[in-house]
Formats: C-alpha cells, structure tokens, sequence
C-alpha cells in the first residue's frame, strides 16, 4: 500500500543527519550546533545519533532563512522559535476553549496542569487530590 504525502506524520523522527543536512540546504556539523544551542532538536536513535523529522527540516529551513535573509542572530531566532510555539500552543488551547462558548457550557474548571476546561451545566469538576481545582462560574445573562 503506498503512502500519500497527507499520510506521513510531520514529527516522524525519518532522517540521519547527512540526509536532513542535504534536505535542508546546509553542512551537518551546522545541525549539530544548532542542536547544542536548542534551536533544532531531533530525535534520538538507539545508538544516540540523531535522527530528524520533516518538521524538523522546515525548522532548519526557516533559521536559515531569518539568518541569512533577516539578518537575525541565533539568540534572536531562537527567541522567535520559542515565541512561534507558545502562539501554537495558546491558539490550540483557544480551539479547544471555544466549543466552551456554547450557552450550554457555563462552568470552567482549571486542572493541576492548568489546564482549562468546560464543564456542563449541573456537572461538577473531578476533584483533585494534590491541589484544588478552581472553578469560573459565569452567571447567565439578564433577562430583558
């Protein structure tokens, strides 16, 4: 059974270092001191040699990019990695809160994770045993 290119998992840890460097237009030994400074960290194989993923390639494509073109130093691209994954991860938990929204939806509840969570009306949230779980009650709108 072939594989279409929608099927293939972007974070599959696929490429040894020679075949990532060529894919990504670069030296190997750059791979390996962009790993040391944290800007790309792939995967681990058994024997400890590093295997990345397609994600990981467009990483290195995209510091390459705003080192050469932009002129930002690897500080400053790490710093906009770091930022580029917190929006990922606020926007994801922006989605994931929106179904909250639904007028059925009036209670949240914050895990020990800090997760938050809607909870359905007349539901009480699992408590937790470590820490307290906090619940947002949001009265319904008045009545006109």
């Amino acid at each position: 059974m072939a594989h279409r290119p929608q099927d293939i998992d972007p974070d599959a840890p696929a490429f040894v270092i020679s075949t990532a460097a060529e894919l990504a237009g670069m030296h190997p030994q750059t791979l390996r001191q962009y790993d040391r400074l944290g800007l790309v960290s792939p995967s681990r194989a058994r024997g400890r040699g590093r295997r990345y993923s397609l994600r990981d390639i467009a990483t290195l494509r995209e510091v390459q990019r705003l080192s050469q073109d932009e002129g930002i130093n690897l500080q400053g691209i790490k710093r906009i990695l770091a930022l580029e994954a917190e929006v990922r991860r606020l926007r994801e938990q922006v989605e994931q809160l929106r179904p909250a929204a639904d007028p059925g939806h009036r209670v949240f509840a914050a895990g020990p994770a800090g997760d938050v969570v809607a909870v359905p009306r007349g539901h009480r949230p699992a408590r937790v045993s470590s820490t307290r779980t906090l619940v947002l009650w949001r009265p319904f709108p008045p009545s006109r």
